[in-house]
């Protein structure tokens, strides 16, 4: 069976400075992966790393082989636009969505009713809302996802915790980090990136 991502001896670096080495993962449909370690150690700089978004610093072999969404820490949205401009725009939504698809993406996340107000007006947990909405329009079977949990009140947690395994029931599969404790018991497994400290 093929992976839908493979990393072999990765090492990142920010700046000048080495922060992982000789990091090796396979991940294959149906799993959940949590990154775990301090802050600082270099979370998401392998995150970012594994998405093909950082390519500086970054040597090893890593192999994508499935369309992939990548969520940041930070919601990546424009405060001027609406929700539904934002889901409609962003390069990591199918930009063929239609408008009913959106505005279900955003029913989903508990949305309704807010799909033409700016951004801007929006709350921390109602940004965070909004990009999560991506999980609903986005076809990519392999997420990877920085921090999902920030912002999110415990219904939004919830939400997403069921998501999630909704995701990998299908056969998509997650990356993920998180400083809440773990959600997702036997189905999720642990990459201590403490032992890849340089």
């Amino acid at each position: 069976m093929t992976p839908l991502l493979s990393a072999r001896g990765v090492a990142v670096e920010r700046g000048d400075r080495p922060l992982l080495q000789n990091v090796s993962l396979s991940v294959f449909a149906g799993q959940v992966w949590q990154l775990v370690g301090a802050n600082g150690m270099g979370k998401t700089s392998l995150l970012r790393a594994l998405s093909g978004l950082a390519r500086l610093g970054v040597t090893g072999d890593i192999q994508r082989h499935a369309p992939l969404l990548y969520l940041g820490h930070s919601a990546a949205l424009k405060l001027s636009l609406t929700a539904t401009e934002n889901l409609r725009f962003h390069p990591a939504c199918e930009t063929s969505a239609q408008p009913g698809e959106i505005a279900s993406a955003l029913a989903a996340v508990n949305l309704r009713g807010y799909e033409g107000r700016p951004v801007s007006s929006l709350s921390a947990g109602q940004q965070r809302r909004v990009a999560l909405a991506r999980l609903v329009l986005s076809p990519a079977a392999l997420w990877l996802l920085d921090e999902p949990f920030t912002a999110l009140d415990a219904a939004g947690c919830d939400w997403l915790e069921h998501r999630v395994r909704e995701h990998v029931a299908e056969q998509g599969a997650v990356v993920f980090t998180s400083h809440q404790a773990s959600r997702f018991g036997g189905l999720q497994q642990d990459m201590d990136l403490s032992h890849h400290v340089v």
